[in-house]
């Protein structure tokens, strides 16, 4: 299959904002390449570099945010993905640097990129219990961690998004064993996996893309705890009855506050709810649309340009 590689030149702080611009208009990969995330590698003691090209840090602030486009659908994708760059870069203004946001494109085989995702994807450790790790990675499991595997190629969210992890951390502060989850736009299914590998009882997730849906199936396939998981290709839960403890939706802002309506129906008195996805500008907005539905706000957290809350039920 052929793909459009479209990359877009930004900066550090500009990078994730991309990236979810893009993530909206593809399931087949979305990279970052940022010379900062090489240099604070190169600087961590517990690592040995062989050699490293001195040419990698001569320009520091251009930031390399790359999306995968199937070829047949470039010609209508790109100009939504153009006029979406220059809403982002008015909403910024004063606010973020975006950088030049210059684009190229090139013609590119699927098995080329996804090898270079692979090659480039590590374990991450995720709040002290989580470790997120490529399917195709040995790792050694240590003492009080969990190891969640992903083979994750086609859908969003691996951990190492902001907005992944800060889900991630808040999961772990509020989980208790034998907890009921729900997770509205699962993807790849990595969060309401977490949950089953650090004890919860049962896990419910919803995704509207039908590719996200298979890919959490698998991923919690190969997990151990596809009978613990119910995946269904819905927008939230359509049965009243199911009633999580907890509740995660990492999604964008405007999503979220048309979905705040639907959500209390599905989460039992005292619950927790966690929502991520969420910029400084929409954060106000995300808050009153929820605390209008009863939800009482128990903590905000920041991950550069983004934000996560979780409320009480």
């Amino acid at each position: 299959m052929k793909f459009t590689e479209l990359t877009i030149h930004t900066t550090t702080e500009g990078s994730e904002l991309i990236a979810d611009i893009l993530w909206g208009y593809t399931n087949y990969g979305v990279a970052i390449s940022d010379v900062k995330d090489v240099i604070a590698l190169q600087q961590n003691k517990a690592l040995y570099w062989d050699y490293m090209d001195e040419s990698l840090l001569e320009n520091r602030r251009d930031v390399l945010v790359k999306a995968f486009i199937p070829k047949e659908e470039t010609a209508h994708t790109l100009p939504l993905i153009r006029a979406d760059l220059e809403e982002l870069s008015k909403n910024c203004k004063g606010i973020t640097v975006l950088g030049t946001l210059e684009t190229s494109q090139r013609e590119v085989e699927g098995d080329d990129w996804i090898g270079i995702w692979k090659a480039h994807f590590r374990p991450l450790h995720i709040g002290g219990r989580i470790v997120v790790c490529p399917e195709w990675i040995a790792y050694e499991k240590q003492p009080d961690e969990e190891v969640v595997k992903l083979d994750s190629n086609m859908a969003f969210g691996t951990g190492e998004h902001e907005t992944t992890s800060m889900c991630l951390k808040l999961l772990q502060e509020y989980l208790t064993p034998e907890s009921v989850c729900i997770d509205v736009g699962c993807g790849s299914g990595i969060l309401g996996i977490s949950a089953i590998k650090l004890g919860a009882d049962y896990a419910y997730l919803t995704d509207i893309d039908y590719v996200a849906v298979e890919s959490a199936k698998h991923n919690a396939e190969i997990n151990g705890v596809a009978g613990k998981v119910t995946v269904a290709h819905a927008n939230l839960l359509d049965n009243a009855e199911i009633k999580g403890d907890i509740m995660l939706a990492n999604i964008t802002a405007e999503i979220l506050c048309g979905l705040a309506p639907s959500i209390p129906k599905n989460l039992k008195k005292g619950g927790i709810l966690i929502l991520s996805g969420i910029i400084e500008s929409r954060l106000e907005m995300v808050k009153a649309a929820f605390t209008a539905q009863g939800l009482k706000p128990e903590k905000t957290v920041r991950d550069g340009e983004w934000f996560a809350l979780s409320f009480k039920l």
